[in-house]
């Protein structure tokens, strides 16, 4: 089932903004009934321990579906096209009472090179700061890649920059450890919550400060679908699965928009 909605392009105006902030809000990316389909389909699923699941768009039609959702695509097009490589799906959940994620930047997990990651999250449900909406920094996208200090995970960050901090514990919602907490105190005043309805989404570049805060509800999910796209001419030394010394990833991730020089797989399911 797939909505017949219009294209939906990006304006000078949100360009702008996406530049100057490093995200944008962008509402109705989907129709209710595909976020209805979405809400079905998550509620079908087994249950599972965690409550983020990645990258079933390699073992779902759905999934794949929605990576390569028209409408989301305008818009990644819009602000790093024209040529698309779709990488990433996660689902989350998040239940009442479920912990919220600490500060991290996309980049510092997905690499790509040159790095022209954006994310689009899209709610399922509202999302707003009683159920832990994402929380985004506006202005952070101009801070560097930051690396680990354990640099036995392998994680993306720039070591070349005189000075640059290396960082300890991203991702933790414990902000005295989480070490990157000490970079987003450089922007005060500057977090904003991404208070969404169902089918808004929030698309934000892989630089850019985010977190979000547990569930406080009693009684809401904050389920949301998330992928990640780059320009299709970027390498990606990055995969879910593990890569081979020195092996890139684009074979393994869907040409989704445009064209490429570099290898690309294409979609299974699809047209």
């Amino acid at each position: 089932m797939m909505s017949t909605t219009a294209p939906r392009s990006v304006t000078v105006e949100e360009y702008a903004r996406f530049r100057a902030d490093g995200y944008l809000i962008v509402r109705g990316v989907l129709a209710p009934e595909e976020v209805a389909e979405l809400i079905g389909h998550a509620e079908d699923l087994p249950p599972v321990a965690r409550q983020r699941i990645h990258m079933l768009h390699r073992r779902l039609e759905i999934h794949e579906r929605y990576l390569l959702h028209p409408r989301v695509l305008d818009v990644v097009e819009g602000l790093v096209g024209p040529d698309v490589l779709a990488l990433q799906t996660m689902l989350f959940l998040k239940p009442p009472g479920t912990p919220g994620q600490g500060y991290h930047q996309d980049s510092y997990h997905i690499i790509t090179r040159p790095d022209t990651l954006i994310g689009a999250w899209i709610a399922l449900d509202r999302a707003d700061e009683e159920n832990g909406c994402l929380l985004v920094t506006a202005g952070s996208q101009a801070e560097p890649m930051y690396p680990d200090a354990d640099e036995s995970w392998g994680h993306g960050g720039d070591r070349r920059l005189a000075g640059i901090e290396a960082v300890a514990h991203a991702d933790d919602p414990d902000e005295s450890v989480n070490e990157l907490a000490r970079v987003a105190a450089r922007h005060p005043g500057r977090e904003a919550a991404a208070v969404l309805e169902q089918g808004d989404a929030v698309f934000f570049g892989g630089h850019v400060l985010h977190r979000s805060h547990a569930n406080r509800s009693a009684t809401r999910s904050r389920r949301a679908f998330v992928a990640h796209y780059c320009d299709a001419r970027s390498l990606v030394p990055w995969d879910d699965e593990p890569l081979a010394e020195g092996e890139v990833g684009n074979a393994r991730h869907i040409l989704a928009r445009g064209d490429s020089h570099l290898p690309y797989a294409r979609p299974r399911w699809v047209a």
